[in-house]
């Protein structure tokens, strides 16, 4: 099976970049995946116009295979109520800088299950393949995707997502584990989110699924790719071991504080997007953490009041609201270039290979 997904994919390392929005780029995906793994990009948050001229930048600087990711979320309706008073609350830390809150919050993401334009975007351009997150689009969707021979997959954060996947006949099913950096791969918000860490729900769906399971969350080196290996994976993801490296699009401060000892303390939170996500705290964070926080806009309409106020706090030279998605082995990442990672992630995990064969040997005399 894992010499099979390897097969499919198309890499000869059980490595995928993570497509992290806002912070991959075609660059970082193109030299992934000419390095044997494979790359991605995010188009969830752009528009088909941007898509496409990502799509098209990284086919020119790769002819190898390489993932897009899209957004699946249910569509939430507008709650000008609640809007109302997630901006009244926010307005000292607006005028702090200067600013007043926006009158309203939009939608600045559309779910990918209503989006027939990028649908046919992605039916045009064919990428070799395709990832969910948040979710699956319509069947009728899925099917013309199949249909166009693109491989599918899509993250799970329980067993029951999972069967889900399975059900739908996807090709690989990413077990998004508590550890990891970015936004949670729930699928409905109003059910329990089980917290299950990457090596639980891996050798969990391993075990109870036929369809090849994608190790995703807290994995930095090659000796976290074995363990995953070990667990049933037949590959891992990789996002937070990327974002220093200089192909992606984290700018200066984002680089400085995972060199930091915040890198140490990231936290799961919904007050940012208005869906749970791992990241590096904020000032905005800080602020709602020691006051009575009103309920929260749902996805993406959160995301809209966040985004403006550190645009607003960028104007004034300040970081203090910025957004830095980052998983729990955030300490461990290197600043080096994609290529010479993947290099460095193979020694390692031959090494690792070599360590445990080396180890049974001594039980077994």
């Amino acid at each position: 099976m894992f010499n099979c997904l390897m097969e499919k994919l198309e890499i000869s390392v059980p490595i995928i970049q993570a497509p992290m929005a806002g912070v991959s780029t075609p660059t970082l995906a193109a030299a992934v995946s000419n390095s044997g793994a494979l790359g991605s990009i995010s188009v969830g948050a752009m528009t088909v116009e941007a898509a496409r001229q990502s799509i098209n930048e990284t086919k020119a600087l790769t002819h190898c295979p390489f993932n897009v990711n899209v957004f699946c979320h249910e569509t939430a309706s507008p709650h000008p109520a609640r809007h109302s008073t997630w901006l009244k609350m926010l307005t000292p830390l607006f005028n702090d800088l200067g600013t007043t809150p926006p009158i309203d919050l939009n939608e600045i993401y559309l779910s990918f299950n209503h989006n027939e334009a990028m649908l046919n975007l992605l039916l045009e351009m064919r990428p070799a393949v395709v990832s969910f997150h948040f979710g699956l689009p319509p069947k009728n969707m899925i099917e013309v995707l199949k249909e166009a021979g693109i491989i599918l997959m899509a993250s799970v954060t329980n067993l029951r997502e999972a069967r889900i996947i399975e059900d739908a006949n996807l090709d690989a099913i990413i077990a998004q584990g508590f550890e990891a950096g970015g936004h949670r791969g729930i699928f409905k918000l109003t059910e329990k989110d089980n917290s299950l860490g990457t090596f639980a729900l891996t050798r969990l769906l391993a075990r109870e699924l036929k369809t090849p399971v994608i190790s995703a969350g807290g994995i930095m080196d090659g000796a976290g790719v074995h363990a995953a290996l070990i667990l049933g994976a037949q590959a891992v993801v990789m996002g937070t071991a990327f974002i220093s490296c200089p192909e992606s699009a984290a700018d200066e401060n984002f680089r400085a504080a995972l060199q930091s000892p915040r890198a140490e303390n990231t936290i799961i939170t919904s007050v940012i997007s208005g869906r749970p996500a791992r990241g590096l705290p904020n000032k905005l964070t800080d602020f709602v953490s020691k006051i009575d926080c009103p309920s929260i806009p749902a996805y993406p309409f959160a995301y809209d009041a966040t985004k403006a106020l550190n645009a607003a706090a960028k104007a004034t030279g300040s970081a203090d609201f910025a957004v830095h998605w980052a998983g729990q082995g955030a300490p461990l990442a290197r600043a080096i270039p994609a290529a010479e990672l993947i290099e460095v992630l193979k020694i390692e995990l031959s090494n690792s290979l070599k360590s445990n064969l080396t180890s049974c040997s001594s039980l077994a005399q």
